[in-house]
């Protein structure tokens, strides 16, 4: 999909990478540091619960996708084509799915709100 460990997904080369999950302007479905209104303090804590949530979701990220694709013995310090096949796939049915439960869970708090 992206291409980020040295491969491509030869299949989708239209795809285009999606915006981050949660469509905030501050990224990865948090609150965002930049909100209108809020004091300074707000700001710099929703920033620092937004970046604990990003590097926590890119070290499964990283574990999930290492342990389904690389091999455990190292015979080459480059990856094989297989195995970067196998990562950018993976990273791409991360976030698909993480965007997915995101939306869900989305809809389902509006309909609660709204009840």
């Amino acid at each position: 999909m992206f291409g980020l460990f040295g491969g491509g997904n030869s299949n989708n080369k239209t795809q285009q990478p999606q915006a981050p999950v949660g469509g905030t302007p501050g990224g990865f479905g948090g609150m965002g540091a930049t909100g209108a209104g809020m004091d300074p303090q707000m700001q710099y804590a929703a920033a620092e619960q937004e970046l604990e949530m990003v590097t926590d979701m890119f070290t499964r990220l990283g574990d999930a996708c290492h342990k389904k694709c690389i091999l455990q013995k190292y015979n080459d310090e480059e990856l094989t084509k297989g195995e970067s096949v196998c990562l950018d796939r993976c990273v791409s049915k991360f976030f698909q799915v993480n965007k997915e439960v995101s939306d869900k869970l989305t809809k389902l708090s509006q309909l609660s709100a709204s009840a």
